[in-house]
């Protein structure tokens, strides 16, 4: 039996109900049953341009302007000036000889950041996954633990991290009662630059670890069964089973990790804010800089410098999904 409380709902919507009918009863009959499904869509697709395709057109709208006006209409076409003023380089592995160095310099940073945290962070997220899929003592608890730094802001796990690390922190004061000593760990280039990325690896391998985890989980178990009863070894169950069936997830993985990699700004801005000098400035800090925080504000040449970026993550992607396709094919 129905409730007063469902009943009262009830008489509540119903009218409502019925005038939406009347003006749906239209739409079907001018449109057709099979074209009124553009009707639901179009909401979703007005938010989805807007916030989505506008952006992008802005974006290019400003990368071909000069100036440092905010609105358009008072802002010179430039048309690929801002694209050649990046690109200006006598040689581009020495950031000193080109016209933008600090760009140049962001992009090394970004270059060798993006390559040493996504192999640490795949390596590792494999392995902890691996681990965590047998059956082990406690199990569920050190997944949890394993997923407790992504569910921290990125500023925050950058602050807890400065605090541990710097002069008078905690990592100093340790090895200062074990009569080691302390360092400077946030004032060398080099240490600011490894610290960085062990940050990024330590706040992010939880979520990699969870996909890879839920990739192993999806193997058939009795494949596993087969090799037992065939003695083969764990080396080549995991070279010739688990690697193989993993590939698609793999793929998932290693290009979500390369996209957030070269994404990288928050964490490592509030942990090292670029330096010391520009020894952890990466390319989403400088299109930052240029654009929001340097003065004057070059928003035509952080444009630019963000269009070079998307291109090439474009590439590197369609790269992993025509490797992996060839490897699949044989």
């Amino acid at each position: 039996m129905r409730s007063k409380g469902d009943s009262i709902l009830l008489q509540v919507i119903t009218p409502i109900m019925r005038a939406i009918e009347i003006p749906m009863l239209g739409l079907q009959r001018l449109l057709g049953i099979n074209h009124l499904a553009w009707v639901f869509l179009l909401p979703n697709l007005l938010l989805f341009g807007l916030f989505a395709f506008f952006p992008v057109i802005l974006n290019v709208s400003y990368a071909v302007t000069g100036g440092a006006n905010v609105l358009l209409v008072d802002r010179p076409h430039v048309g690929a000036q801002n694209f050649a003023q990046l690109l200006d380089c006598a040689n581009y592995l020495d950031p000193n000889s080109c016209r933008e160095d600090k760009f140049w310099r962001a992009v090394w940073n970004t270059t060798w950041f993006v390559t040493l945290q996504v192999g640490i962070m795949v390596a590792f997220s494999l392995l902890t996954a691996i681990v965590l899929n047998r059956e082990i003592r406690a199990r569920g608890f050190f997944r949890a633990v394993f997923f407790f730094p992504v569910l921290l802001s990125p500023v925050v796990v950058a602050l807890i991290w400065k605090w541990i690390l710097q002069r008078e922190g905690v990592l100093n004061a340790f090895l200062d009662w074990t009569g080691v000593g302390g360092y400077n760990w946030l004032v060398d280039a080099d240490w600011a630059f490894g610290w960085s990325v062990f940050l990024s690896v330590w706040a992010h391998m939880g979520f990699y670890t969870l996909i890879l985890l839920a990739g192993l989980q999806a193997i058939p178990r009795d494949v596993y069964e087969a090799a037992t009863m065939d003695r083969a070894s764990a080396w080549r169950v995991f070279r010739r089973i688990t690697l193989p069936l993993l590939s698609p997830t793999m793929l998932v993985v290693l290009v979500l990790a390369l996209i957030k990699g070269v994404q990288t700004f928050d964490e490592v801005y509030a942990f090292t804010g670029g330096g010391p000098g520009t020894a952890t400035t990466f390319i989403i800090q400088y299109i930052y800089e240029e654009g929001f925080a340097g003065a004057p504000r070059l928003f035509g040449l952080a444009a630019a410098a963000s269009l070079l970026v998307a291109g090439v993550l474009v590439v590197l992607t369609l790269v992993q999904l025509w490797l992996n396709r060839r490897s699949a094919n044989g």
